[in-house]
């Protein structure tokens, strides 16, 4: 468990953020949600405040692919499979919100791996 300072300025920094940033229909925002073991992705539609598509690590179809990877290897296919799904809705353009996540590490190769597929922020 984090502390109670890394807490604030986590908190401080997702506000900050989400502060400058908002999905829409054509550009969805993709939020992205870090633990010890997995990472998640979810294309949300800030105007309706649903989430579009979704993809982690946990997924059957991007879990066989990631079964011996490491972290940030399966973190890029987790940024491949949303951006593959996003494509096949035809959208082509999306919002990258890390959150509280510094973008560097499985952050940083999850956005690759969706910009790799062909996804642009």
């Amino acid at each position: 468990m984090a502390s109670k300072k890394v807490q604030e300025i986590r908190k401080k920094r997702k506000s900050r953020v989400r502060a400058k940033i908002s999905g829409t229909t054509e550009r969805p925002r993709l939020a992205v949600f870090r633990s010890a073991k997995h990472i998640y992705v979810q294309a949300v539609d800030d105007n309706v405040g649903k989430t579009i598509a979704q993809a982690s690590t946990i997924n059957e179809e991007v879990k066989s692919k990631v079964l011996e990877a490491k972290k940030v290897d399966a973190a890029k296919e987790v940024g491949r499979e949303i951006s593959r799904k996003l494509q096949a809705m035809g959208i082509q353009e999306a919002v990258f919100d890390r959150s509280c996540y510094l973008y560097h590490g499985r952050v940083k190769a999850l956005a690759d791996g969706a910009r790799e597929e062909g996804l642009k922020f």
